[in-house]
């Protein structure tokens, strides 16, 4: 009995060993799972991004069909002012974002980077067309704008649906990418900037209030 006491001692420890590295395990597959299922937390932002940059969007196809008599100046004062409204309100919403549980997820850090990159993406091919139009006196390269905008769009939701797997965003991108085509139709007609809008509607506004209805409601 006593030759087999330390050998019933040992098997005891290996076993609470054992169970503690199957725990460990355990543990860490639950943050993998945790992060890899953690609510992407942009939805409000593409709200906001629907929301201003649509209703800036109809505010120049009033400004071009004559409903609002202003000087054309306005169109392009109309767009700065939008991007300042929604610069001002997005460090509002990445501030609330840093508090919320799930920010630092891989998903959230890598979505988040995408529409980072189309953020920047967007606002240099802007002042570069603003910069070519204002060189050649020929204001018309700024419909191209919203082609560009839509295929940015999508671009960052087929990251998003790759990170998440999530097939409505996969199809949000392919919406974004058939918007582009299709407002690229209409770049000689003022109908440009009301498709846009219905466009920005769909690929921006709608998934940005799906988003926020997916967080927890501990997180919102």
């Amino acid at each position: 009995m006593r030759e087999g006491a330390p050998s019933t001692l040992g098997g005891s420890l290996m076993a609470r060993d054992t169970q503690a590295v199957q725990d460990d395990i355990a543990y860490l597959r639950g943050l993998v799972h945790e992060g890899r299922n953690a609510p992407l937390l942009a939805g409000p932002i593409l709200v906001t991004a629907g929301v201003v940059f649509g209703s800036a969007s109809l505010g120049q196809w009033a400004i071009q069909a004559g409903v609002i008599n202003v000087n054309p100046w306005a169109q392009l004062w109309l767009w700065v002012a939008s991007g300042v409204i929604f610069a001002g309100v997005l460090t509002v919403l990445i501030g609330r974002m840093k508090t919320k549980p799930g920010f630092h997820s891989a998903s959230n850090r890598s979505v988040g980077a995408a529409w980072e990159a189309v953020g920047y993406g967007i606002f240099v091919t802007w002042l570069a067309l603003v910069a070519l139009s204002v060189k050649t006196g020929n204001w018309s390269w700024m419909a191209v704008m919203p082609t560009a905008v839509l295929v940015a769009y999508g671009s960052a939701w087929m990251i998003g649906a790759a990170m998440t797997r999530t097939r409505w965003m996969s199809l949000t991108a392919l919406a974004s990418y058939a918007g582009a085509v299709v407002v690229a139709w209409f770049v000689t007609d003022a109908l440009i900037f009301p498709v846009f809008a219905a466009v920005l509607v769909a690929v921006a506004l709608v998934p940005g209030l799906i988003l926020m209805r997916q967080e927890p409601s501990e997180i919102v």
